[in-house]
């Protein structure tokens, strides 16, 4: 029954983030795991490192099958693999980010502290450190985090301080604070000061929220059309469909020779750069003639063989950017020697990419930088933060096709807004069908298409200047707290009085 509803609790979880957005449910999920993660084998004795960490695991068990329940889709219905082994890849994949998610919050599981304060400052600092331990082991998972789901609360004021990162410490603190509400009357005064600092970082969530960190650009917003070609994912790499897509890009390039900035998404053309050459060459004369800025993703090859997942600029813009984070099968298949041609997954169209160099200049516009993410890379705060410094808006184009109708492209349009919340800078979001969409520098929704339906979006990009507290230190300062409330608690639990603590 406790692993039951651990993982009932777990998929709860999701709940909280796009596209429903209950975010108490988060508050109530990570509640209900600390009281059962504190909770005592019968006798009393200390559980085992394996029983806690079991908690956790069951926990993440509910999280990852219900808030990452996509991976069958991309992995059946365009994996065209089996639903038997479509379902059984899935459960090993929610199964070892499980094993992920429990790893890090050892560091609690292994003092099982019963002092109020250990409990709240190891169980916090632990969440934090293991969001960015699921961030960076084997490349990263950055997402499903505790911060992004309270985006439209007073908390996300904290977001440009200090991150997604701190803002999944202060939902997991808030978490722990109503834990201890039973407890309440044994110990008021734990209780009352505990609860007081909760509010207090509520309430200086809600006043950063106002506060300007970046600065309007002394330059015109930027007349901006976002095409979405809703172009079907696996036919598109035929040859003979190539004619037509150039040709219908052609077209509304035409269209659209007012605007300042066309973007077309993530492998928008379904060839490689130099066998477009002519086309790009074409598109770049045409839009520097309209005095426009033209920008596309396609994959591209290097003199010495390799691929690289590209965007491009052309007319006004100019400079290129390759993709850095790469997508797991998706874009490179881990033990090729041994998987490449074993099931169809394995062999996803444009599944040999290459990363892109670890610092590129990007892509610019009239002298103006703009940081440019493809598709997952959204999700990596840090490598975001640094591109954005010096950059007057964000640009991130993907294939959000692969999701299906689930989940997915609602969690990951809030993980862009999240970015643009960061680092104070509006953000273009250009998809191949859906969600595109205009974020602003607050990360707030100003415009969006459905999914499913060619269109075009407008709107005005109003670039910025200056970069926020986020933007500049990144997640360290966060870390270093963590690490430091890890201390302090381990210290408070070694100097409690076992008196105290029945």
């Amino acid at each position: 029954m406790r692993a039951a509803l651990l993982a009932i609790s777990g998929a709860c979880l999701p709940l909280a983030l796009a596209p429903i957005g209950w975010w108490p449910i988060a508050l109530l999920s990570v509640a209900v795991l600390k009281g059962l993660v504190d909770q005592r084998p019968e006798g009393g004795h200390r559980a085992s490192c394996a029983e806690v960490y079991g908690k956790f695991l069951f926990f993440g068990l509910g999280l990852y099958a219900s808030g990452a329940s996509w991976i069958f889709i991309s992995i059946h219905q365009y994996g065209q693999a089996s639903a038997v082994l479509s379902a059984l890849l899935t459960v090993l994949f929610v199964i070892a980010l499980a094993a992920i998610f429990a790893l890090p919050m050892m560091l609690y599981g292994a003092v099982q502290p019963k002092g109020r304060w250990p409990q709240l400052l190891l169980f916090s600092a632990a969440w934090v450190l293991g969001e960015w331990f699921r961030g960076w082991f084997l490349t990263g998972f950055p997402w499903l985090y505790l911060g992004y789901g309270f985006i439209d609360s007073w908390l996300a004021g904290w977001a440009p301080v200090g991150g997604a990162l701190a803002v999944s410490g202060m939902v997991a603190l808030t978490a722990c604070v109503i834990g201890l509400l039973p407890t309440a009357k044994r110990y008021p005064r734990q209780m009352a000061a505990s609860a007081g600092i909760v509010a207090v970082l509520w309430v200086l969530g809600g006043v950063l929220h106002t506060a300007v960190w970046t600065q309007r650009a002394n330059i015109e917003p930027l007349r901006t059309a976002l095409i979405q070609p809703d172009l079907p994912i696996l036919e598109k790499w035929q040859p003979d469909f190539l004619p037509a897509t150039l040709a219908e890009m052609r077209a509304i390039a035409v269209a659209n020779r007012t605007q300042d900035l066309l973007v077309w998404p993530e492998s928008a053309i379904p060839a490689l750069a130099h066998q477009v050459e002519p086309f790009l060459t074409e598109l770049g004369h045409f839009a520097n003639t309209a005095g426009s800025a033209v920008i596309l993703g396609l994959p591209r090859r290097s003199l010495e063989g390799k691929y690289f997942n590209t965007v491009i600029g052309l007319g006004r813009a100019t400079g290129s950017y390759e993709k850095r984070r790469l997508v797991p099968f998706g874009e490179y298949v881990p033990l090729e020697s041994w998987l490449r041609g074993a099931i169809a997954f394995f062999d996803l169209p444009m599944s040999a990419f290459s990363s892109g160099a670890p610092n590129q200049r990007g892509i610019s516009l009239n002298g103006n930088g703009i940081a440019s993410a493809i598709c997952y890379e959204i999700a990596y705060g840090a490598q975001v933060a640094i591109d954005a410094r010096d950059a007057a808006f964000l640009l991130t184009v993907s294939i959000d096709t692969w999701f299906g109708d689930s989940l997915g492209p609602h969690q990951h349009l809030q993980i862009a807004r999240m970015r643009a919340l960061e680092n104070g800078k509006p953000l273009a979001r250009g998809t191949n069908d859906g969600i595109t969409a205009f974020i602003d520098h607050r990360g707030r929704i100003v415009d969006q298409l459905p999914r499913f339906k060619a269109d075009i979006l407008y709107g005005e990009i109003a670039p910025r200047t200056g970069t926020t507290p986020y933007g500049y230190w990144r997640d360290w300062p966060v870390l270093i707290i963590a690490t430091i409330a890890i201390f302090l608690g381990l210290t408070l639990h070694r100097r409690t009085q076992p008196a105290a603590l029945e």
